[in-house]
């Protein structure tokens, strides 16, 4: 999986790049329908995959084939990108790939996509990352230890610390730790580490969203916010200080506060920003209030990187039922944070 970008001069380009993600799943399915109708797209796009996994979904789907030049090594893409709005990176499959049906074999397919997609990114070939969903019990199955997305991309860039925010119209949330087993997460609240969330949180609600002084709301761990340590003295012995301290630095925080009324409608123009402590305190507030309407953005990367907020859905796969909605704000939202024009 050795990335075959040696462009590292290559000045940047107005161009995005997506990963399908799992092949079985509905990642080709909607690559197909952004590329049926390229005009809304916010800007040129490399596709990082098998060109013949592509043309056969299409087929799949009853659809007439679609135009997509391809490059075999990221050199040409420049080149494609000048007279196309969508080419292709060719990576190719590793076993044939049947809509809804899983195979292990593809595992490293998937990865290998996405190691092309970093070295895009980080070449200047393309300004930001666009992530179709992965299925990570394959990969695991594999052989291969996977977390996820936000995980892998931290550890592939050697970025010491990264923060997942999921963002729709209404709000946005971000996480103190992300796919931890809840048994853990306790003991991963650590007070170096929730500062270093804050500080990249801030400076990326700052540099990336436009906000001049952006505004924080922080939730405890426990409920009731650890009811004055009745029910936990995590907010106490550890949220409530690194807070303090943060504060001194000019951070604009509220909290430690109950999760269970923290995201009260009638405040939300009060704050730019909640951070949840773990995935499954913040998260379903926030997809309740945008199911397919959200974005998944991993802060503090070399590059933008956002996907889209749902899973592989193999039940879908080359049904026709897939909806591109959610992956065309993920592209909007790259392209804005990176600077590309609307």
């Amino acid at each position: 999986m050795n990335p075959r970008v040696t462009g590292a001069g290559t000045p940047p380009a107005p161009a995005l790049v997506l990963t399908p993600g799992e092949p079985a799943g509905i990642g080709p399915d909607l690559c197909v329908q952004l590329l049926r109708e390229p005009a809304r797209l916010p800007a040129p796009l490399v596709v990082v995959a098998d060109p013949a996994l592509l043309a056969a979904r299409a087929r799949e789907l009853g659809l007439a084939s679609v135009s997509l030049p391809v490059a075999k090594t990221a050199e040409a893409l420049p080149a494609l990108l000048a007279e196309h709005p969508v080419a292709c990176l060719a990576v190719p499959l590793r076993a044939p790939a049947r809509p809804g049906v899983l195979s292990a074999e593809n595992a490293p397919y998937v990865l290998e996509t996405l190691d092309q997609a970093i070295a895009l990114c980080r070449a200047g070939i393309t300004r930001a990352l666009v992530t179709g969903p992965v299925h990570k019990g394959v990969i695991n199955a594999a052989g291969i230890p996977f977390t996820g997305h936000t995980e892998y991309l931290a550890a592939r860039t050697g970025t010491a610390q990264v923060v997942m925010m999921l963002a729709n119209a209404r709000l946005r949330v971000a996480l103190a730790t992300t796919h931890l087993p809840l048994a853990e997460v306790a003991a991963a609240i650590e007070p170096a580490r929730l500062a270093t969330t804050l500080r990249i949180l801030h400076r990326a609600l700052h540099a990336q969203f436009g906000l001049a002084a952006p505004r924080i709301r922080v939730l405890g761990l426990n409920p009731h916010a650890g009811e004055d340590g009745h029910l936990g003295r995590e907010e106490i012995e550890i949220i409530a200080p690194v807070l303090e301290a943060l504060r001194a630095e000019g951070l604009i925080l509220e909290g430690p506060l109950p999760a269970d009324t923290a995201f009260n409608a009638a405040e939300m123009d009060r704050y730019d920003c909640i951070l949840a402590m773990y995935h499954d305190q913040g998260l379903p507030v926030l997809k309740h209030l945008g199911f397919g309407e959200t974005v998944n953005i991993t802060l503090g990367l070399p590059f933008v990187r956002t996907s889209v907020d749902h899973g592989t859905a193999l039940e879908l796969a080359g049904q026709g039922a897939a909806e591109a909605g959610s992956l065309y704000c993920a592209l909007r939202q790259a392209a804005a944070m990176s600077g590309i024009p609307a």
